[in-house]
């Protein structure tokens, strides 16, 4: 155990997160993902996926550059609203640092990321994408 580390953050998955470099991508997915098809790493992380964002967020600024921060999956009308309002405020990134993606191409785009967070999330489309950032970036 690490003093100041949030509990949720194994060593492996910090060690995942401090690999990345700037703009490179970590998916938090939801339980219904397709997590291991995306032949990243995978690392299990045995809560909701808006409170893995919080925790990563802990740890890991976000880009604040050209393309969106945070990449989330639109959904079906009616459905998903509770859960992607609570990544929104875990990710705390401003709005105009957010995007809403196809299902399909979120799919695709996972493809291309550094590495999964897999979550025990059963709400649908309790996925999300955070690009990392540099640190010491003003994120407000």
């Amino acid at each position: 155990m690490l003093h100041g580390i949030d509990p949720l953050l194994s060593g492996d998955l910090l060690r995942i997160l401090d690999h990345m470099g700037h703009a490179d991508t970590v998916l938090i997915a939801d339980a219904h993902y397709p997590s291991h098809a995306m032949g990243v790493t995978v690392i299990d992380l045995a809560t909701t996926s808006p409170e893995a964002v919080r925790a990563i967020r802990t740890v890991l600024p976000v880009d604040m550059y050209a393309e969106p921060s945070v990449t989330l999956m639109t959904p079906e009308p009616g459905t998903g609203e509770e859960v992607q309002a609570q990544l929104q405020e875990a990710a705390a990134a401003r709005a105009d640092r957010r995007e809403w993606i196809d299902r399909f191409d979120f799919y695709e785009r996972g493809r291309e990321v550094f590495a999964v967070v897999r979550t025990l999330e059963t709400r649908k489309y309790g996925c999300l994408m955070l690009r990392k950032g540099v640190v010491g970036d003003d994120e407000s």
